[in-house]
């Protein structure tokens, strides 16, 4: 096991395993000591290979059904799976890819007597033009959000989020102030900063003095939409892992930021620390805990079924069923009551959703504006955010999805509804 390259992908194969076998996210396994003890270069080539590998888990599924007389197990599928996008799509040699999943699969007793099929179906796969994969039909997503997005969609449209998904996301980030000196990155029009392909974080100009932090740009909207001014008060509900709490705060709002997790909310802090931002931080369940005073702004970014991320977590297809929707959408409702009642007369609320379902969207904002009188919605113009006319929603709100600024790379997708205390 000392060959080079072969722990990142030994962690990557581990990753894969965890997500097919055992139905648990990226996130969770790789809060786990085996991922954490390799060094930072084997772990963000493990991410990267576990990921590209789920992006493309079907169409090589495909590719390599005409070799294989029956599905292989799980472990052994993910060999040459991994091996399989390596060469055809990272363009790695073909010895090399295939002699790591050859040399993997004898190290582990379970699939010892399969090391020579890795071997003999590796070595087909490299002779396939990298085409075959790249010019393939996207994933698609599975039946019971397929079915879902079908309803309020056009097929076309939902198959343009497929290849978005497929596709992966660029890091953007968002500025405490000003672009640090040095730092090469595309202003996007919303006022985000896109980073090129591979940049390393920790490397980059303003890293070190937290000049900025990393915020897909279409989750960076909704503090844009609120516009914090100085001296105000703000609740940021759900606050963790904190992106919205930094923007709320860098313009010199007073923020109170909640989260129910204790262990969530520690990041919010390291967070705040590292740019040095200042926030209340609380610990508790928004459901039973009360102000002390109303806010001049709150922002609901409510938990949901995360299925504008997908580009960002492939992995929620596979794990995720829908059974969560439900029990999802009554929290959403039960925070918009609750928040509803601590605004001053003429404040903001921003309800957000990081959801491609109109469940938790449009009908969240239309629940809102017939059980919440003391809501109103505001329309939300989307040209001075840098957006476009497609991006507004026919109740006023901002429905983002992933295949926007397609030619740009691309967004998360989101719903994004503003209300004001009547």
């Amino acid at each position: 096991m000392s060959a080079p390259g072969l722990a990142p992908r030994k962690a990557a194969a581990s990753l894969l395993t965890g997500v097919l076998s055992e139905g648990r996210m990226l996130s969770d396994l790789m809060a786990e000591d085996g991922y954490l003890s390799l060094p930072p270069e084997d772990r963000a080539r493990a991410r990267t290979l576990a990921t590209a590998t789920l992006r493309h888990w079907r169409p090589m599924e495909a590719l390599l059904k005409p070799h294989l007389r029956k599905r292989p197990p799980i472990p052994v599928a993910t060999l040459l799976h991994m091996a399989g996008v390596e060469m055809l799509i990272d363009g790695v040699p073909a010895h090399a890819a295939v002699d790591a999943a050859v040399r993997l699969a004898r190290s582990d007793r379970k699939s010892q007597h399969l090391s020579g099929l890795v071997n003999a179906v590796g070595r087909k796969i490299a002779t396939e033009p990298a085409e075959r994969l790249t010019s393939a039909t996207a994933q698609t997503l599975p039946k019971w959000l397929r079915g879902r997005l079908l309803n309020t969609y056009p097929r076309a449209t939902v198959a343009a989020m497929e290849a978005a998904h497929a596709r992966g996301a660029p890091m953007d980030l968002t500025m405490k102030s000003t672009i640090p000196d040095g730092l090469v990155a595309e202003r996007l029009p919303s006022g985000s900063h896109r980073l090129p392909p591979r940049s390393h974080l920790t490397g980059l100009p303003g890293y070190g003095e937290g000049a900025w932090w990393v915020q897909d740009t279409a989750a960076a909207l909704p503090v844009r939409i609120l516009d914090p001014q100085p001296g105000q008060r703000i609740l940021d509900l759900c606050a963790a892992p904190g992106g919205k709490t930094m923007q709320l705060a860098a313009p010199g709002a007073e923020v109170t930021a909640l989260d129910i997790s204790e262990a969530r909310m520690a990041r919010v802090s390291q967070n705040l620390a590292r740019t040095g931002l200042r926030a209340e931080l609380v610990v508790a369940d928004a459901l039973t805990w009360e102000p002390n005073a109303p806010f001049d702004g709150i922002l609901v970014d409510a938990p949901c079924s995360a299925t504008g991320t997908i580009r960002r977590h492939p992995d929620l297809p596979f794990v995720k069923d829908g059974s969560e929707i439900k029990p999802l959408v009554a929290l959403q409702r039960e925070l918009l009551s609750r928040a509803a009642g601590w605004l001053k007369p003429g404040g903001a609320l921003i309800f957000c959703t990081c959801s491609l379902l109109h469940e938790e969207g449009e009908a969240q904002a239309k629940w809102a504006r017939e059980a919440l009188p003391a809501l109103q919605q505001t329309p939300i113009d989307p040209l001075p955010l840098g957006g476009a006319p497609d991006w507004s929603s026919r109740d006023g709100g901002l429905r983002l999805r992933p295949d926007f600024w397609e030619e740009r790379g691309g967004m998360d997708g989101f719903y994004i509804a503003r209300f004001e205390a009547v």
